[in-house]
């Protein structure tokens, strides 16, 4: 990879803590599968292998992801937002689950909403 490649991370804007929110998202059909954090490092292993590497807060230590699961992500595209202040990866997901608990997205609780009462027009 060339240096003029990695000019695009120069572009983003990471917290105090260097790390940067990364959402995976399936390239296939954008189902949101996860929220993790990212560092420069993180970055650089998911671009150099081509599997999705985040950085893991609890431990402290990269994580590449599936590595011991073998839920693998591997990386199709990566864009990042209008304040360069997050990433998204669309990714093709190996292995059916992203989330930890088996499930294939870590979005699957749904919040009820209230049913407002709207004004009457009349």
């Amino acid at each position: 990879m060339l240096d003029t490649d990695l000019l695009w991370l120069e572009h983003l804007r990471f917290d105090p803590q260097g790390l940067i929110p990364a959402i995976a998202q399936d390239y296939r059909d954008n189902t949101v599968l996860m929220l993790a954090w990212m560092n420069r490092e993180a970055i650089l292993a998911t671009l150099s292998t081509g599997e999705v590497h985040y950085w893991s807060r609890s431990r402290q230590q990269l994580w590449h992801k599936g590595a011991t699961s073998g839920h693998i992500q591997k990386v199709k595209e990566i864009f990042y937002d209008c304040d360069a202040d997050a990433v998204l990866l669309k990714v093709e997901q190996i292995g059916g689950s992203a989330c930890h608990t088996g499930a294939r997205s870590c979005f699957y609780r749904q919040v009820p909403l209230p049913h407002w009462k709207l004004p009457s027009d009349s």
